[in-house]
């Protein structure tokens, strides 16, 4: 525990500083956040309905007064704020800590790509990047990344999240077959269309930039011939 510094359950008396805190938090960090989307007075609005039985709000006092807090559900980080004045002193450690205790198995959280700072500070605590947007579906629209404390047993969590992602990809791998049965009933020709597959691919490495437009490439090649394959014999079947 930092010297002066406690931490504690938040109560519904100190959500209006917990409010000041996150104000004064975003604009002291300058160009790292993009332009606030909310007026002062809805975020205060906000942070005073908050529902304290839905969500863990910790807060770090000093001196009788909340200068940093974190917010969190059993899976999420969502919020990790230390007032300005407070910064540099190990708040935001000892309020960063006390959620990795409390979530052994992992916890991920959002942060935008242009904040540097937080970025390096959750990298020195053991979060790996797994996820960039274009920032299209936050409200800032502005480009962010998905960090994730693997937890006491990253093997585990990271296999759990690929039995996860598996998931998603055989559903997606499933209307992709039926479109593609779809497309052979009203296609004149079954020769496929080389610059059409050419555009898919660069449409999709674009998402995934890590692979590259020549792995992704092959990997669309695959999924098109057996696609099609599987089509063409459940048609002859029928």
């Amino acid at each position: 525990m930092r010297a002066g510094t406690e931490l504690r359950a938040a109560t519904t008396a100190d959500l209006p500083e917990v409010a000041d805190v996150h104000l004064a938090a975003r604009l002291g960090a300058g160009d790292a956040f993009p332009p606030a989307v909310h007026t002062d007075d809805d975020v205060r609005a906000w942070v005073r309905g908050w529902d304290l039985a839905a969500h863990d709000v910790r807060v770090a006092t000093s001196g009788g007064r909340v200068v940093g807090y974190t917010r969190s559900t059993p899976t999420w980080l969502d919020d990790l704020y230390v007032h300005p004045d407070a910064q540099g002193r190990g708040v935001g450690t000892l309020l960063l800590q006390q959620v990795l205790t409390d979530h052994p198995e992992g916890v991920g959280l959002w942060v935008f790509e242009s904040n540097r700072p937080a970025r390096d500070f959750y990298a020195r605590h053991g979060f790996v990047a797994l996820e960039r947007t274009d920032g299209t579906a936050n409200e800032e629209r502005a480009p962010d990344i998905r960090l994730v404390w693997p937890g006491h047993d990253p093997l585990g969590c990271f296999r759990s999240m690929i039995d996860e992602v598996d998931l998603v990809l055989g559903d997606v791998l499933a209307r992709r077959t039926a479109l593609t049965r779809a497309v052979q009933l009203v296609k004149p020709t079954t020769e496929r269309d080389p610059r059409r597959e050419a555009e898919i691919a660069r449409r999709v490495a674009a998402v995934v930039p890590e692979l590259g437009e020549e792995r992704v490439a092959r990997i669309v090649d695959v999924i098109i011939a057996e696609s099609v394959e599987a089509s063409l014999e459940a048609l002859r079947r029928e």
